[in-house]
Protein backbone atom coordinates (compact mmCIF):
# COMPACT_ATOMS: atom_id res chain seq x y z
CA UNK A 1 0.00 0.00 0.00
CA UNK A 2 1.24 3.42 -1.28
CA UNK A 3 0.05 6.04 0.90
CA UNK A 4 0.40 9.46 -0.73
CA UNK A 5 0.48 12.70 1.49
CA UNK A 6 -0.57 16.24 0.19
CA UNK A 7 0.19 19.43 2.23
CA UNK A 8 -3.01 21.75 2.96
CA UNK A 9 -3.53 25.99 2.89
CA UNK A 10 -3.29 24.77 7.32
CA UNK A 11 -0.28 24.48 8.20
CA UNK A 12 -1.03 22.83 11.29
CA UNK A 13 -3.19 20.05 8.88
CA UNK A 14 -1.81 17.13 6.34
CA UNK A 15 -3.88 15.45 3.74
CA UNK A 16 -3.35 11.68 3.06
CA UNK A 17 -4.41 9.39 0.65
CA UNK A 18 -4.12 6.22 0.77
CA UNK A 19 -5.57 5.26 -2.90
CA UNK A 20 -8.49 3.32 -1.79
CA UNK A 21 -12.01 4.55 -0.37
CA UNK A 22 -12.13 5.87 2.92
CA UNK A 23 -15.72 6.77 3.89
CA UNK A 24 -16.69 6.40 0.19
CA UNK A 25 -19.66 9.27 0.77
CA UNK A 26 -20.05 11.98 3.45
CA UNK A 27 -17.77 12.89 5.78
CA UNK A 28 -16.46 12.40 9.51
CA UNK A 29 -15.31 14.66 11.57
CA UNK A 30 -13.17 14.11 14.96
CA UNK A 31 -11.98 16.98 16.55
CA UNK A 32 -10.68 15.43 19.91
CA UNK A 33 -9.54 11.88 21.03
CA UNK A 34 -12.72 11.43 23.10
CA UNK A 35 -14.71 11.87 19.56
CA UNK A 36 -12.62 8.97 18.34
CA UNK A 37 -14.78 5.88 20.00
CA UNK A 38 -16.34 5.35 16.93
CA UNK A 39 -14.11 4.97 14.26
CA UNK A 40 -10.87 2.56 14.64
CA UNK A 41 -9.29 4.48 12.34
CA UNK A 42 -9.66 7.48 14.26
CA UNK A 43 -7.89 5.46 17.01
CA UNK A 44 -5.30 4.29 15.72
CA UNK A 45 -4.34 7.76 14.19
CA UNK A 46 -4.95 10.02 17.72
CA UNK A 47 -2.44 6.68 19.22
CA UNK A 48 0.14 8.81 17.46
CA UNK A 49 1.50 11.37 20.47
CA UNK A 50 1.02 15.06 19.07
CA UNK A 51 -2.54 14.69 17.57
CA UNK A 52 -5.39 17.20 17.80
CA UNK A 53 -7.62 16.23 15.16
CA UNK A 54 -8.98 13.57 12.64
CA UNK A 55 -11.42 14.08 9.69
CA UNK A 56 -12.09 11.63 6.87
CA UNK A 57 -13.46 12.58 3.36
CA UNK A 58 -14.96 9.90 0.49
CA UNK A 59 -10.72 9.01 -0.64
CA UNK A 60 -8.64 11.06 2.14
CA UNK A 61 -7.71 11.16 5.53
CA UNK A 62 -6.51 14.90 6.99
CA UNK A 63 -5.10 14.54 10.11
CA UNK A 64 -4.36 17.61 12.62
CA UNK A 65 -1.05 17.86 14.80
CA UNK A 66 -0.60 20.09 18.19
CA UNK A 67 1.33 23.58 18.04
CA UNK A 68 5.06 22.81 18.95
CA UNK A 69 5.32 19.15 17.46
CA UNK A 70 6.84 18.50 13.90
CA UNK A 71 5.31 16.65 10.56
CA UNK A 72 9.06 14.55 10.52
CA UNK A 73 8.15 13.40 14.02
CA UNK A 74 4.80 12.40 13.63
CA UNK A 75 3.79 11.31 10.12
CA UNK A 76 5.96 7.55 9.73
CA UNK A 77 3.59 7.10 12.63
CA UNK A 78 0.48 8.42 11.07
CA UNK A 79 1.41 6.79 7.82
CA UNK A 80 1.82 3.12 9.79
CA UNK A 81 -1.62 3.85 11.59
CA UNK A 82 -3.26 4.02 8.14
CA UNK A 83 -1.71 1.14 6.81
CA UNK A 84 -1.92 -0.80 9.73
CA UNK A 85 -5.80 -0.31 9.65
CA UNK A 86 -6.25 -0.96 6.16
CA UNK A 87 -4.69 -4.51 6.04
CA UNK A 88 -6.25 -5.27 9.63
CA UNK A 89 -9.86 -5.42 7.55
CA UNK A 90 -11.24 -3.15 10.44
CA UNK A 91 -14.40 -1.37 9.32
CA UNK A 92 -13.60 3.22 9.41
CA UNK A 93 -16.39 3.81 11.35
CA UNK A 94 -17.92 0.97 13.81
CA UNK A 95 -21.39 -0.18 14.45
CA UNK A 96 -24.12 2.77 14.49
CA UNK A 97 -21.65 5.48 12.81
CA UNK A 98 -22.04 6.77 10.29
CA UNK A 99 -20.70 9.49 7.92
CA UNK A 100 -22.63 13.15 7.78
CA UNK A 101 -24.09 14.02 5.15
CA UNK A 102 -23.27 17.97 5.52
CA UNK A 103 -27.22 19.09 5.48
CA UNK A 104 -29.34 19.87 7.94
CA UNK A 105 -32.85 19.57 7.19
CA UNK A 106 -34.79 22.87 6.64
CA UNK A 107 -38.25 23.45 6.16
CA UNK A 108 -40.55 26.49 5.41
CA UNK A 109 -40.35 29.44 3.39
CA UNK A 110 -37.42 29.20 2.85
CA UNK A 111 -37.06 25.82 1.36
CA UNK A 112 -36.29 26.55 -2.06
CA UNK A 113 -33.97 29.28 -1.60
CA UNK A 114 -32.02 26.66 1.34
CA UNK A 115 -31.99 24.17 -1.90
CA UNK A 116 -30.71 26.43 -3.79
CA UNK A 117 -27.72 27.18 -1.15
CA UNK A 118 -27.17 23.16 -0.91
CA UNK A 119 -27.25 22.22 -4.45
CA UNK A 120 -24.15 24.98 -5.00
CA UNK A 121 -22.61 24.29 -1.96
CA UNK A 122 -22.65 20.52 -2.88
CA UNK A 123 -21.68 21.51 -6.75
CA UNK A 124 -19.31 23.89 -6.29
CA UNK A 125 -17.85 24.68 -2.99
CA UNK A 126 -17.49 21.03 -1.19
CA UNK A 127 -15.41 19.56 -4.31
CA UNK A 128 -13.32 22.33 -3.87
CA UNK A 129 -12.96 22.14 0.38
CA UNK A 130 -12.54 18.94 -0.26
CA UNK A 131 -9.32 19.30 -2.51
CA UNK A 132 -7.70 20.95 0.44
CA UNK A 133 -8.58 18.24 3.02
CA UNK A 134 -11.56 19.83 4.75
CA UNK A 135 -15.19 20.00 4.06
CA UNK A 136 -18.11 22.43 4.80
CA UNK A 137 -21.72 21.96 6.28
CA UNK A 138 -24.65 23.14 6.05
CA UNK A 139 -26.15 24.83 9.31
CA UNK A 140 -29.51 27.39 8.73
CA UNK A 141 -30.48 30.16 6.52
CA UNK A 142 -31.99 33.32 8.57
CA UNK A 143 -32.74 36.68 7.41
CA UNK A 144 -30.70 36.01 4.47
CA UNK A 145 -27.21 34.78 6.64
CA UNK A 146 -25.91 31.38 5.47
CA UNK A 147 -24.77 29.36 8.26
CA UNK A 148 -21.56 27.04 7.84
CA UNK A 149 -19.37 25.04 9.35
CA UNK A 150 -15.56 24.38 8.56
CA UNK A 151 -14.20 20.70 9.03
CA UNK A 152 -10.98 19.23 8.56
CA UNK A 153 -7.86 20.65 6.83
CA UNK A 154 -10.51 24.30 6.67
CA UNK A 155 -11.35 24.42 11.12
CA UNK A 156 -8.57 26.65 12.00
CA UNK A 157 -7.27 27.48 9.05
CA UNK A 158 -5.75 30.96 8.55
CA UNK A 159 -7.75 31.81 5.07
CA UNK A 160 -10.65 29.81 6.33
CA UNK A 161 -11.91 33.18 6.92
CA UNK A 162 -11.25 34.85 3.44
CA UNK A 163 -12.72 31.25 2.03
CA UNK A 164 -15.85 31.80 3.70
CA UNK A 165 -16.53 35.74 2.99
CA UNK A 166 -14.83 35.85 -0.45
CA UNK A 167 -14.95 32.88 -2.02
CA UNK A 168 -18.05 31.15 -0.74
CA UNK A 169 -19.94 34.08 -0.09
CA UNK A 170 -19.50 36.55 -3.30
CA UNK A 171 -20.64 32.39 -5.48
CA UNK A 172 -24.20 32.28 -2.98
CA UNK A 173 -24.51 36.03 -2.72
CA UNK A 174 -24.16 36.35 -7.20
CA UNK A 175 -26.37 33.03 -7.51
CA UNK A 176 -29.08 33.90 -4.86
CA UNK A 177 -29.86 37.25 -4.22
CA UNK A 178 -31.93 36.87 -1.00
CA UNK A 179 -28.13 36.06 0.51
CA UNK A 180 -26.55 38.76 1.99
CA UNK A 181 -23.83 37.23 4.33
CA UNK A 182 -21.91 34.43 5.32
CA UNK A 183 -21.33 33.53 8.83
CA UNK A 184 -19.04 30.56 10.27
CA UNK A 185 -20.38 28.30 13.16
CA UNK A 186 -18.54 26.15 15.90
CA UNK A 187 -20.28 23.05 16.55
Amino acid sequence: MFIQTESTPNPATLKFLPGQAVLGTGTADFPSADAADASPLAKRIFAVSGITGVFFGADFVTVTKADGVEWDHIKPGILGAIMEHFQSGDPVLAGEATAASGHAEHTGEDGEIVDQIKELLDTRVRPAVAQDGGDITFHGFDRGVVYLHMQGACAGCPSSTLTLKMGIENLLRHYIPEVTEVRPVAV
